[in-house]
């Protein structure tokens, strides 16, 4: 069962994705971050890498790509908030992108 973010794991874990771009929405308990790419393809690629490691950890971002844009919003819809499945994911998310 996923349980929310305890305010120490959030504190630790969000203030090193803060740093690497993603941000705190404010009116949700989720996060936000745009990935840019160099073309279309390049960000539909790494959106598929990034598809197959959220389908194995069976949590699916919300997400939108425009060219060479990619925003995503994670929470943990089961929870309405952030979980540690949220902080993993984004954290692939960025490994996938450098």
């Amino acid at each position: 069962m996923n349980i929310r973010l305890t305010p120490q794991e959030r504190e630790k874990d969000l203030a090193s994705l803060i740093e690497n771009g993603w941000s705190i929405i404010q009116d949700r308990d989720a996060i936000f971050k745009q990935f840019k790419f160099k073309s279309f393809v390049e960000a539909f690629s790494w959106m598929t890498a990034a598809a197959l490691c959220a389908e194995k950890m069976n949590h699916h971002p919300e997400w939108s790509n425009v060219y060479n844009r990619v925003q995503v919003t994670l929470m943990t819809h089961d929870i309405d908030g952030l979980s540690d499945l949220d902080i993993k994911l984004a954290q692939k998310m960025n490994q996938l992108a450098a």
